[in-house]
């Protein structure tokens, strides 16, 4: 939504970059969503060194996280805001009880966040999920959301996953994202399930293929499910890749009342449910 916001801006002000509207800005301070795939279009709308991007955790139940270390992507989790923090492994998402306290993390687990609070939230699950990276002190990074996941097929692919993987199908072939979603195509007959990938460019890549199998590949390196599922085509066929016009993301959440900064495109989803409205929308803004 910043994007489309600063893209305004040089609209209504006739500039070529937000540094010829404001000389000295440098710091943006986000969250709520995966910068990284957003990154060098900012850099492109802000092209100076002095520029510096700043996470912090927040959300209307509460203030978790802060980015305390520019060189370090990793959240510092705030210990002394109100905030009683459960953690309950994804993995058991249907067992509240195998949650546990604070200095029962581990590194390297997907974790749900639950939280009590002084203003009356009593171990509410706030639909994000946390992967711990340091515990001392506590740093955590977002994974995801607990309802935005692909295991249509025992693949158990996340968010971060799917930005780790596209963020290397860009960098391949000089790619930029405006936005995307993903979900399964099911089994049919003889036919083999995949994952489909809608995806709206701000920069095409250069060769749509490679951009396809170099998503696959990176999938496969940071997700062992997805790579055995993948294993010569045992249970998933490669996935497609379905480019829509610019816009068509924005047209879509605006259809379902959905415009506006508080809300998040669903990245992934465990059915095509999003997948079909999408397409199904965009068809019926076709002139064709």
């Amino acid at each position: 939504w910043n994007l489309v916001m600063l893209r305004k801006v040089l609209e209504f002000t006739g500039k070529s970059n937000l540094l010829e509207v404001w000389p000295r800005l440098e710091l943006f301070t986000h969250g709520g969503m995966n910068f990284k795939p957003y990154r060098e279009q900012y850099r492109q709308l802000i092209p100076s060194d002095r520029m510096k991007y700043m996470e912090t955790y927040n959300a209307s139940e509460g203030f978790f996280a802060i980015q305390n270390d520019p060189a370090s992507d990793d959240l510092l989790l705030m210990l002394d805001y109100g905030v009683y923090y459960e953690f309950l492994p994804v993995r058991d998402l249907d067992d509240p009880s195998r949650a546990v306290p604070l200095e029962g993390v581990a590194k390297g687990i997907n974790y749900a966040m639950i939280i009590t609070t002084c203003n009356g939230l009593w171990r509410y699950q706030i639909g994000d999920t946390v992967e711990f990276t340091s515990l001392a002190p506590y740093k955590i990074r977002i994974t995801g959301r607990t309802r935005h996941y692909i295991n249509a097929f025992g693949e158990e692919v996340i968010v971060d996953n799917a930005e780790t993987a596209l963020k290397a199908a860009c960098d391949a072939t000089g790619a930029r994202i405006s936005d995307y979603t993903a979900g399964p195509v099911y089994m049919n007959g003889r036919s083999k399930g995949s994952h489909q990938w809608v995806v709206e460019f701000d920069t095409p890549p250069d060769d749509a293929e490679r951009f396809t199998d170099t998503l696959d590949r990176a999938l496969q390196s940071v997700n062992s499910d997805y790579e055995a599922k993948r294993f010569k085509d045992t249970t998933l066929m490669r996935p497609t890749l379905t480019v829509v016009p610019p816009g068509t993301f924005y047209r879509w959440m605006k259809s379902r009342g959905k415009a506006g900064g508080q809300n998040k495109v669903p990245r992934l989803f465990n059915d095509r449910t999003y997948i079909d409205q999408l397409i199904a929308d965009e068809h019926s803004n076709d002139p064709k």
